[in-house]
């Protein structure tokens, strides 16, 4: 009896410290969330009710000492594509934004739902794109069918094989060279209220915002 207790502790023991040992792995690119809530109000007591959260999942790319990521002039923008037609706007899988409330961008409205997203990166000026197109998990899951066999709306990984079929919108975001360079791929809300602010894209010295608001 006293033996299969020391052998169970022991093999308990080994499990935790591979779990352990899993738990220490670093990916490159960890991954990052943005979110705030808009639409709602505040009471004179200072409770928050009414508001629809805006949700942004992201993998966040590290510069590790590099700087002009980006690049210049006919080459801005192409180191980070790694073959795809555009940027997946971070890093491993692709870019997605969960908005509980209809948006405006750019006088369009973006349906309340979750979307990918990519843009198009040029030496003056970006293109964010909001697509129909799911995040896959892993590179393999592009195209595959679902576990009862049936086609699901076609996953991406990254924005290998994007096409802009599946664009719900496109709107230009303005682009500026800031004095601090943000190592971590940073994806925020800035200027808000609870109308709307600014989706915000900042790595390197590189900074692209296009204003949103609420649909009325």
């Amino acid at each position: 009896m006293t033996r299969t207790w020391v052998v169970a502790t022991v093999l308990v023991l080994a499990g935790l410290t591979a779990v352990s040992g899993q738990t220490q792995r670093r990916v490159p690119s960890p991954r990052g969330r943005a979110a705030t809530q808009v639409a709602g109000v505040w009471s004179a007591d200072g409770i928050y009710s009414g508001g629809k959260w805006i949700d942004v999942e992201y993998g966040r790319p590290i510069l590790r000492g590099r700087f002009g990521i980006f690049g210049a002039g006919d080459q801005y923008g192409k180191s980070l594509l790694i073959g795809a037609p555009l940027w997946r706007v971070g890093a491993d899988q692709s870019t997605r934004i969960t908005t509980e409330v209809d948006l405006v961008f750019g006088g369009k409205r973006l349906p309340a739902g979750r979307y990918t997203v990519f843009a198009e990166t040029r030496p003056d000026e970006w293109t964010l794109i909001f697509s129909t197109y799911r995040a896959a998990q892993t590179y393999r899951e592009q195209g595959l069918l679902d576990a009862a066999g049936f086609s699901r709306p076609p996953a991406l990984w990254g924005a290998y094989g994007y096409t802009p079929g599946r664009d719900v919108l496109r709107v230009p975001m303005r682009l500026a060279t800031v004095d601090l360079s943000a190592d971590e791929l940073i994806i925020t809300f800035t200027n808000m209220t609870q109308q709307g602010g600014d989706f915000t894209v900042w790595w390197d010295d590189q900074m692209a915002s296009t204003p949103f608001s609420v649909a009325p």
